[in-house]
């Protein structure tokens, strides 16, 4: 199992170096107080991370404030 793994991490580092390779050309982005200039494998590698960052947070705080709920309405049942 542990091979089939590490195969296919390999498989995504060499796509993903691939992508790069081929998306050498520069991106410019100008946000209204910064002008970023990137090139478009580090712009589309940033933007996969961002997302699945704020995609894991978002999911985290669901369970998390959902656990809350429950175990506060599980102590009012205790009490009563």
């Amino acid at each position: 199992m542990r091979l089939i793994v590490i195969f296919v991490l390999i498989f995504f580092v060499a796509a993903g170096v691939v992508v790069g390779a081929l998306n050498a050309g520069l991106v410019d982005y100008d946000f209204a107080f910064a002008r970023v200039s990137m090139p478009k494998g580090a712009a589309l590698l940033a933007a996969l991370v961002l997302g699945w960052l704020l995609g894991g947070l978002t999911a985290w705080l669901g369970v998390s404030l959902r656990h809350r709920r429950r175990l506060k309405a599980g102590k009012k049942q205790a009490r009563a």
